[in-house]
Order: C-alpha cells, then sequence, then structure tokens
C-alpha cells in the first residue's frame, strides 16, 4: 500500500482542534485506510508531513444508525464504519498544511 492510500483525510472537529492546539503534547486525528495499522500509519505519517511520529492509536468507529423521513415514508440505514487513528508527534513538531500556516 502506498502513503497515499493510507491516510485519507484529517477529522477536524472540535475536539481534534483542541487536541491539536494544546500546550505540550500535540496530537493530530486522521480517518485512514481499513487496512492499515499502527506502523503503516506513523510511517505515513513521517514521509507525507516531514514529521517524527512518537505514538498512534488507532480505533474502529462503528456505524450508526440513520433514519430519514421521505414521501413514501421511513427509510432506515446506517452510516459507514470507518478506521480513525491519533498520532502524538514529537514535541515542537506540527502538520503545517493542518494548522493552515
Amino acid at each position: 500500500m502506498r502513503y497515499d492510500q493510507i491516510i485519507i483525510e484529517p477529522v477536524l472537529t472540535e475536539k481534534t482542534n483542541s487536541m491539536r492546539e494544546s500546550e505540550g503534547v500535540v496530537k493530530y486525528t486522521f480517518k485512514v485506510n481499513p487496512r492499515a495499522n499502527k506502523l503503516q500509519v506513523m510511517e505515513a505519517v513521517k514521509r507525507l508531513f516531514s514529521v517524527n511520529p512518537v505514538d498512534c492509536n488507532i480505533i474502529n468507529v462503528k456505524a450508526k444508525p440513520r433514519q430519514s423521513r421521505t414521501k413514501s415514508g421511513i427509510r432506515s440505514g446506517s452510516t459507514t464504519p470507518w478506521k480513525k487513528a491519533i498520532v502524538t508527534l514529537e514535541k515542537g513538531n506540527k502538520i503545517e498544511i493542518i494548522e493552515g500556516v
């Protein structure tokens, strides 16, 4: 698997922004390929963003049930399950693309 196929997109929410902007330990959250493991994610972050990752935690996000109301009635379904990686960087490292600098 190529490095650009491992990391799909960054997850930008209020919680991830507060993790990124905290003093000391800087953590970034990414949506990653479901077949990727911790070592592959850390190597992809290192190669793509030129930073040194220290740690990586991976979470499988389960599908949530969803319903929508239409003219013909209620349609039931679910969201797609996905894999999330929280990458901790060395002190002083930043990913400039995500920071918007």
